[in-house]
């Protein structure tokens, strides 16, 4: 990777990824985009900003050839419970956007990195340790476009010998970007909640057993994956990843040592609980270790402690 192009550059993962990548590649090097209009501040610093609809082939093409792009990190999408909202609007973005960046990467010999999910996983699929091969069937529009996105990337791996790399995220907790749209949202939520009001209110049941990740965790494997040696890649599309594994009562449990008077009650959301019971309990994550040397860096405890210590810094304006 020498000259990167990231698409949804203000999401939760782009967020910090676009800082991690500047300092690692050069902030020249990394072009930062999203369809939205920012003050240079947001994007952690210096470096090149394009406004960018992905669902534009022109458009996108012509920022690819002008920055002289050969990875793209495509992070623009609506997340779970958003695109269970506006389906349609949903696969127009999800995979109209993708297509084209699959077809300007055709074109202009680009590698792309693809974010997958657990929610490319639906009700038939195993619970406990999902496979890296196993069923797929989701029944959400957001697990469709995963799924398929998946699957059109290896298209283009294997028809026109497209780089595609990706891997399935689970549940991402973060101290910068404010939650997004997704069904693990709660998990950003508490800890706000937690600090300002020492009260949270959790849309998912207390026992919702699911994957979680830290974000520094998930820009690891994001650049991993893209960095690792090609002939060891026996996948592409993508890779299961994991980090922890806990429940909202079990993540209140763990803030309540820092904070001892923290209080939840649960009043769940039918579409998000509906959205989370379909997707794994955990994931077996061993061919990304095996291939490719995934070894997350946080688990439930350092996380936590992570987590409430930077986002109270945030908070107050000290961050």
């Amino acid at each position: 990777m020498k000259r990167i192009l990231v698409t949804g550059a203000l999401g939760q993962i782009g967020s910090e990824l676009v800082p991690a990548l500047r300092r690692k590649y050069g902030s020249d090097n990394v072009v930062a985009s999203d369809i939205r209009v920012i003050r240079r501040e947001q994007i952690g610093g210096d470096g090149p900003f394009e406004v960018l609809d992905c669902t534009h082939l022109r458009e996108l093409l012509e920022v690819v050839r002008r920055h002289h792009i050969d990875t793209v990190f495509h992070l623009a999408a609506l997340l779970s419970a958003v695109a269970e909202e506006k389906p349609q609007v949903a696969w127009g973005v999800n995979m109209g956007g993708l297509y084209r960046v699959l077809e300007v990467a055709r074109q202009t010999r680009c590698a792309v990195f693809f974010p997958s999910s657990i929610g490319a996983f639906g009700p038939g699929t195993p619970k406990d340790l999902t496979p890296q091969d196993t069923v797929q069937r989701p029944n959400t529009m957001y697990g469709v476009t995963k799924v398929s996105g998946e699957l059109l990337c290896d298209y283009y791996h294997q028809r026109f010998g497209v780089d595609t790399r990706g891997v399935r995220f689970p549940g991402l907790i973060s101290y910068v970007a404010p939650p997004g749209g997704g069904t693990t949202d709660y998990a950003v939520e508490i800890f706000h909640a937690a600090i300002r009001h020492q009260r949270y209110t959790c849309f998912l049941d207390r026992d919702t057993c699911l994957d979680m990740m830290y974000m520094p965790d998930a820009v690891r494997a994001t650049v991993g994956v893209m960095e690792a040696d090609a002939t060891k890649l026996e996948h592409r599309n993508a890779f299961n990843v994991a980090a922890m594994n806990f429940t909202p009562e079990r993540l209140a449990e763990e803030i309540r040592l820092h904070i001892p008077g923290f209080a939840v009650d649960y009043q769940v959301d039918p579409v998000r609980q509906s959205i989370a019971d379909s997707w794994p309990n955990s994931l077996d994550d061993s061919a990304a270790r095996e291939e490719w040397g995934w070894v997350p860096e946080y688990d439930l405890e350092t996380m936590t402690r992570d987590m409430l210590e930077k986002l109270r810094a945030k908070l107050t304006g000290d961050g």
